[in-house]
């Protein structure tokens, strides 16, 4: 199996190392490849303010600096060049031209931004205080009405296009603990991510198992859930595992417990990028950790 990680934030955004220091690290851990997805620039277009997205005065120097990591870690290690970029409906998105024309080796599709009927647009992963106050003051604390805008930017992301990898596709649950606000179990929502997983089957986006909120918030399982991983398995939906790597050091971290899941699920590989555009099948395989 080849250990790979495209989802990663350096100090360019809201990560704590440098590039060169996540390729060591990803070298010292036998990795394959590494990728580097910075939060894309959004206050141009979006007027919003954001202290853990790439600025847009910095954007040519990441591209500058990962395109010199992949010279200098020729023949050692692979290094692709990537963006998260994040959909706003009406506002942003990564099937955008000016970020299709960058050029890049993939894009992550990610859904951050939930945009209430009244009040502060806020994220789906902010910290419990700032969540609980958008959900009052933007959706009169119905969890039910924000699971639904959250599903409809997700939904409304796929069909648009433009990007080879769903970011962590189930973020909502990550302020839904003991599913006080919606329930993960009713009908209701089993609908909306077998209607995602549809979407996906019909697309060649490819479905991340992201193992970040496992990592840094001691969430249980990956970004998508068991139950969901089930239903994209059953639609053919291909998957590549990630960290969400916001330290080097946490590469490859909970990825025995992903690998497990998928085979669970009854995947046998994962999606490897091999050059831009180009992706081919690893097997997966039980893992006992990695170095």
């Amino acid at each position: 199996m080849k250990y790979t990680c495209l989802h990663t934030h350096t100090a360019f955004c809201d990560g704590h190392d440098s590039i060169e220091a996540f390729c060591r690290a990803a070298r010292d851990k036998g990795f394959w490849a590494i990728g580097f997805s910075a939060h894309a620039p959004l206050r141009r277009k979006t007027g919003f303010h954001s202290d853990w997205h790439l600025k847009e005065e910095r954007l040519a120097a990441y591209l500058d600096e990962v395109r010199e990591a992949r010279r200098r870690w020729e023949g050692v290690l692979k290094v692709f060049l990537g963006l998260e970029v994040d959909y706003i409906h009406g506002l942003m998105g990564p099937a955008d031209r000016d970020v299709q024309e960058l050029g890049l080796d993939y894009l992550i599709g990610s859904v951050h931004y939930l945009i209430p009927p009244k009040g502060k647009p806020f994220t789906a992963d902010d910290s419990a205080a700032a969540f609980a106050k958008g959900l009052a003051e933007g959706f009169g604390n119905d969890g039910e009405a924000l699971c639904a805008a959250y599903w409809d930017a997700v939904e409304a992301m796929i069909r648009a296009g433009g990007f080879d990898i769903l970011g962590h596709a189930d973020l909502i649950k990550k302020n839904n603990p003991q599913d006080r606000l919606f329930s993960r179990e009713r009908e209701s929502y089993q609908r909306r991510t077998e209607g995602i997983a549809g979407l996906l089957a019909g697309s060649a986006i490819i479905a991340e198992v992201n193992t970040g909120g496992m990592i840094r918030y001691s969430i249980p399982e990956p970004y998508p859930s068991p139950a969901m991983l089930g239903q994209l398995k059953a639609r053919g939906v291909p998957v590549i595992v990630t960290a969400d790597a916001h330290r080097a050091e946490h590469l490859g971290g909970h990825y025995e417990a992903a690998c497990n899941i998928l085979l669970h699920a009854g995947y046998t590989c994962q999606q490897v990028l091999v050059d831009k555009g180009c992706w081919r099948e690893d097997p997966l395989r039980p893992l006992r950790g990695i170095q």
